[in-house]
């Protein structure tokens, strides 16, 4: 009865995979419960976002606001919400990873 051997590996890594699953879920809930804070290198605009990409604040500095140069404060702005956005990307990349490391999977 080799083959009940197989049933046996194979039960087990189903197992493996599951509990990974949880894992991975388990990881990405946090992530996504966390708040990322990003600001410009003067910290004129400071951006809160959660792990699931959602801004919750955004501050700008009452001195930046300047009707004549709306074009830089919206550029601020930008940079300051995807530098947000890559600290989301980098600790998901980070915190997942390690889960589909060397797996070869097509996403």
């Amino acid at each position: 009865m080799r083959g009940m051997g197989n049933m046996g590996n194979m039960q087990g890594m189903m197992q493996k995979v599951q509990k990974m699953q949880k894992d991975m879920q388990k990881e990405q809930a946090e992530i996504e419960a966390s708040v990322f804070e990003a600001s410009d290198t003067n910290q004129l605009i400071t951006v809160k976002m959660t792990g699931k990409k959602e801004i919750v604040e955004l501050e700008i500095a009452p001195d930046l606001v300047d009707p004549d140069d709306i074009e830089m404060l919206q550029d601020l702005i930008i940079a300051t919400v995807n530098d947000a956005i890559q600290q989301v990307d980098e600790t998901t990349e980070k915190r997942l990873g390690k889960y589909t490391q060397g797996m070869n999977l097509p996403f």
